[in-house]
């Protein structure tokens, strides 16, 4: 990749996208901004990136032979909304990629990060996950997932795309005026910060008797500002015909009540828990072997302590909650 790259990042006014955005001009790059703000929000797009308002299956309308690369974060990603809606999961998610990959293609922009996820494995036999690991999804997200992995798979063996799919784990933290804003909130920290500000009565513990230390189920958690730098990283990484897949997490796990005590201590507040039953198909424990990407990307997490992650998003959901009052 050249030192500048004139990038297009779908998605890019939500969570994620808008971070890696913000990482991609400070590094120098170019870069517009393609999101139809179903989900995400217009003031997140980074100062001095271009908007342009519109979906993924129009991709066609925008992207020409100026740009050098796609970053990709535009899908729908609530679990539940997937079961209850799968129809239009597969038609964003996985038609949506395969619009743009025609896009793509017809204006021979050959280079593509994609944002992909834990999801795709399902409940693991063995942790951590390997990207080796077998692929069994439990819901329609993650089986959308991995279907546009499997796209873009074929898409470098006969056409010459150089890609890189990064599977998340649990992403959280904020970096500067960039942060967690979903409708519903799913997430555990920014949920337990909800009650930390008086928005929430009480966090929910789905689940106290799993075979872990403290019988809460364990997630591994990954810094949203060391996830954006394994993108820029990624970009850099492809090479024509290959399709790379590596895991993004810390490699290390942290339990629902040790994510609850942290927070109590950043924050000052008691957070109230409250028992709830377990979810159904949720594995007790959800860690990411992330070598592939250390050996491949060249890439390690530099925010790995869960008191720093929860610190940052704190940060913002304060300020975040004093914008809206």
């Amino acid at each position: 990749m050249s030192s500048t790259t004139k990038c297009l990042v779908t998605g890019g006014a939500g969570y994620i996208g808008s971070v890696v955005a913000a990482h991609l001009l400070a590094a120098g790059h170019e870069v517009a901004v393609l999101d139809d703000l179903s989900t995400g929000h217009r003031d997140a797009v980074p100062d001095g990136a271009r908007f342009i308002e519109g979906r993924i299956q129009d991709a066609h309308r925008w992207l020409d032979g100026s740009y050098g690369a796609v970053l990709h974060f535009a899908a729908f990603s609530q679990v539940g909304e997937s079961v209850a809606r799968p129809e239009t999961y597969w038609r964003n998610n996985a038609g949506g990629t395969l619009e743009l990959l025609a896009a793509m293609r017809d204006a021979g922009v050959r280079r593509l990060v994609f944002s992909s996820t834990a999801a795709t494995y399902g409940e693991p036999a063995t942790v951590p996950i390997t990207e080796d690991a077998p692929t069994a999804p439990t819901n329609p997200y993650g089986a959308t997932k991995l279907a546009t992995d499997h796209m873009i798979t074929g898409e470098c063996a006969a056409h010459g795309l150089a890609a890189v799919s990064l599977r998340y784990f649990n992403v959280a933290g904020a970096h500067g005026r960039h942060g967690e804003r979903h409708a519903p909130e799913t997430h555990l920290i920014p949920l337990i910060l909800q009650v930390a500000l008086g928005e929430r009565e009480a966090i929910s513990v789905y689940g106290d008797d799993y075979a872990t230390p403290d019988g809460t189920c364990v997630r591994d958690y990954i810094h949203v500002a060391d996830l954006a730098e394994a993108h820029l990283l990624a970009l850099g990484a492809a090479r024509p015909g290959e399709h790379i897949i590596c895991n993004l997490g810390n490699g290390n796990g942290f339990s629902v009540r040790e994510v609850i005590e942290t927070a109590r201590k950043v924050t000052g507040h008691p957070i109230p828990e409250v028992p709830a039953g377990r979810r159904p198909g949720d594995p007790a424990v959800l860690v990411a072997s992330a070598a592939r990407a250390g050996r491949l990307l060249g890439w390690q997490p530099n925010r790995p302590h869960l008191a720093g992650i929860i610190e940052d998003a704190w940060d913002f959901a304060r300020r975040d909650a004093r914008a809206r009052t």
